[in-house]
């Protein structure tokens, strides 16, 4: 259908093509009918079909409506194997937030409205009851943030408060975040549970700084029984945004109300920060996710698996596990390209399909990661400057570093030990070789040490 194949490369273009991979091309342009301007597409499980539902109606509805020359236009999914069609009529999570959000702000009028809604019906628009502590795998990666999280549900802002989970991109911090505020609606319906992105709490903030409405932003907050704030390292040089954060945060703390926070980065390391609010940020526990071993990354699998009805075999769970190297985002991703191709194509799920679907998959990861990328990124971790690293400097910290970066360089790169030395300040192989032996040495022995390395590691492959 060329209308379809225009579409996909409209997708490509807006979204990425990682996106069109892994869910678009599962999808298969049924029909369209031109008197009730409606499209059917046909998707291969009910997981498919939810998620476009969830995150690219609009992209369905703006595009195929222009494609076809219509001003409105209504899609329909329908599930192979099964007669029944599915309306696309769920709104975007984006959209969701906004509507449910307790404080809504209308530009004409200048007012503020504040929603007469009840406490659970608060918990109830705001968490994802998709996200359980018992479909999230344990490993060695998030044990630590995994066990914290189910420690602060058994007593609510008594331990653990703030709880601050830090880890790179897909990983799992969300993840947590959604299974507290389940675990602890479950316990109780009356807890009064607001989980909001920082994205999301900015704009919101800045529209009642518009509207002279600060106070009940401020008061709507000091409210809540439980305060689940995803990504707070975007209020980097919010200096207003953090100043109310502060306040928020310091009354919900003195009245014992939990507070748990999610960052790409370890507090100290968040610059644009206030002193006291990064202060603040580590009174309680700080819990980080690494990316998972191979081990982990098979359970995952198995378990996703099981939950999409897909039929994986282990010798397919372990190829993909060890394809995907930087994130569990990417894991489930591969997992549904399987899936759905093996199921579009009415074939089993074999390492064959698996390896043909998936080809190059890590290799075009490693292809992308440049020696610059390592070099900035090592070099913003110890706050020291790249050229300090290329420099001849032979003080004992700074040679340290310098031996990190080789270090990465080798081992996430396909650049010859001769292009990596070379680049560096013009060292040789054997230099290179050195600095690795050390660093491997180092982080045997060290385990804060080992624990940073994994950590710039994380920021390199999901930079």
């Amino acid at each position: 259908m060329l209308v379809w194949d225009e579409f996909l490369k409209i997708v490509r273009e807006e979204v990425g093509s990682q996106v069109v991979e892994t869910w678009f091309k599962a999808v298969v342009f049924e029909r369209w009918d031109s008197a009730t301007s409606t499209v059917i597409l046909k998707v291969p499980n009910q997981f498919v079909g939810n998620w476009i539902q969830d995150h690219y109606v609009n992209l369905l509805k703006i595009h195929l409506a222009r494609l076809f020359n219509t001003k409105d236009i209504k899609v329909f999914f329908l599930c192979l194997g099964q007669q029944d069609i599915i309306p696309a009529i769920k709104e975007p999570e984006e959209q969701k937030e906004k509507r449910d959000n307790a404080l809504v702000v209308t530009p004409q009028t200048g007012n503020a409205l504040i929603k007469d809604k009840k406490a659970k019906e608060k918990s109830e628009n705001s968490i994802c009851s998709q996200y359980l502590f018992e479909n999230f795998i344990v490993g060695p990666s998030n044990s630590l943030a995994h066990a914290a999280s189910l420690a602060i549900c058994e007593n609510l802002g008594k331990v653990y408060n703030p709880l601050f989970i830090y880890g790179g991109t897909g990983l799992g911090k969300t993840h947590l975040l959604h299974a507290i505020g389940n675990n602890i609606k479950k316990r109780n319906v009356n807890t009064i549970i607001r989980y909001q992105t920082t994205d999301h709490f900015m704009n919101e903030f800045i529209n009642c700084i518009r509207f002279d409405k600060s106070e009940q932003f401020r008061a709507k907050y000091q409210k809540i029984d439980i305060l689940l704030l995803d990504d707070i390292q975007f209020l980097s040089n919010k200096e207003q945004t953090q100043e109310s954060f502060f306040h928020i945060f310091n009354t919900l703390y003195e009245q014992q109300k939990q507070i748990v926070l999610s960052s790409d980065t370890f507090p100290k390391e968040i610059t644009g920060f206030q002193a006291r609010l990064k202060s603040r940020l580590e009174w309680g526990l700080v819990a980080d996710i690494q990316i998972p071993d191979l081990e982990t990354k098979i359970a995952i699998l198995a378990k996703k698996a099981e939950m999409q009805s897909i039929a994986l075999p282990d010798d397919v769970a372990d190829f993909i596990a060890s394809r995907v190297i930087s994130n569990i985002r990417e894991l489930e991703g591969a997992l549904v390209r399987v899936g759905a191709f093996a199921a579009l194509t009415g074939q089993p799920v074999t390492l064959d399909l698996a390896r043909r679907v998936l080809l190059n998959l890590s290799e075009k990861k490693r292809e992308g990661i440049l020696l610059d990328n390592v070099l900035k990124i090592v070099a913003r971790h110890y706050g020291v400057s790249a050229n300090d690293i290329k420099a001849k400097k032979r003080q004992k910290d700074i040679a340290v570093i310098r031996q990190v970066t080789l270090y990465l360089m080798k081992k996430l790169t396909f650049f010859s030990l001769q292009a990596i030395g070379e680049f560096v300040g013009g060292r040789d192989h054997s230099t290179v070789i050195h600095a690795v032996e050390r660093i491997e040495s180092m982080s045997s022995q060290d385990i804060t040490f080992a624990q940073k390395l994994k950590a710039i590691e994380q920021d390199i492959l999901t930079s």
